[in-house]
């Protein structure tokens, strides 16, 4: 299997993840653990794995004149992206943290633009915004969604989340032609550890360990081992083969992915022809997004 295809599968299992992280993340917050004390949680518990399998497997030195461009990735994409990310979604609906995200893709590609010189084809804009379409189609139609003065605050945070990960996915890219995937990840993870434990261990010290049922436990782990660990991990291997504006569309899968995992695993939707449609036009717009244009011989 080539590494481009492998970086593709890499990106539908991330966004499998993400699509059931909405919601299983709101399980636990803010009833049974604070937000911020979530981020730290799910950050120490993959920041000592990334260490553990690289300290077995991979032993790589890193120049220190780049720890301080790796210090500042820490800041987008842990320390902004995961506080404002958690503390958003606990006060606002999970629909709506899905459908704020949709705006991911779009701020990539102008990112990218700008510091990566990434060109912005007529291709990927048609790309993008077939598969925002199918994206929303999916979300919109379950009418659960509600934007108004008491999800707004959670609501902009996500925003703000959406844009520091997309700057994350772009300026990352650098680095993954030099080093190991764990070795960038591990020195991100730390610096971001640093960031986030003034945030999270005041509401880590309130946490009651005695209520957590063996449900929530599942979810923490899942949050810390799926949504944490094993995504971030994809997520930057595939920059290595991949573009940041063709990592980023993959986004528009979660909402698809978690319609499939209601109907086939817990049959409680059913698959209709707005399902087939959205499905359709985003996997096109993947595809156009991520296939170059091929130019006729002359």
């Amino acid at each position: 299997m080539n590494k481009t295809l492998q970086a593709h599968l890499s990106l539908v299992i991330v966004n499998i993840i993400y699509a059931a992280n909405f919601s299983i993340a709101k399980e636990v917050m803010p009833a049974y653990v604070h937000p911020f004390a979530f981020v730290l949680m799910r950050v120490t518990g993959a920041l000592i794995l990334f260490w553990l399998v690289s300290a077995i497997f991979i032993r790589e030195k890193v120049d220190k004149k780049d720890l301080p461009y790796m210090a500042m990735l820490a800041l987008f994409g842990v320390a902004l992206n995961q506080l404002l990310f958690l503390k958003g979604l606990s006060i606002t609906k999970p629909i709506n943290g899905a459908i704020i995200m949709t705006s991911n893709p779009i701020i990539v590609i102008i990112i990218a633009a700008f510091f990566l010189k990434e060109k912005i084809s007529l291709q990927k804009i048609i790309g993008i915004l077939i598969g925002v379409t199918g994206a929303l189609i999916m979300l919109l139609y379950s009418k659960k969604f509600t934007f108004g003065s008491d999800t707004i605050l959670g609501d902009v945070l996500i925003l703000i989340n959406s844009f520091s990960w997309a700057l994350y996915v772009v300026l990352v890219k650098p680095l993954m032609k030099k080093y190991n995937t764990f070795t960038v990840v591990k020195w991100v993870f730390l610096f971001g550890f640093i960031y986030v434990l003034p945030f999270g261990w005041p509401e880590l010290k309130q946490v009651d360990w005695q209520s957590f049922t063996p449900g929530i436990w599942r979810d923490v782990l899942f949050v810390v081992l799926g949504t944490t660990f094993l995504a971030y991990i994809l997520n930057t291997y595939a920059l290595k083969a991949l573009s940041p504006s063709v990592v980023s569309i993959y986004i528009y899968l979660q909402p698809f992915m978690a319609t499939l995992i209601a109907i086939f695993i817990y049959r409680n939707d059913e698959l209709d022809q707005r399902t087939i449609v959205a499905g359709t036009l985003i996997i096109f717009g993947v595809y156009l997004v991520s296939v170059p244009l091929k130019r006729a011989k002359t």
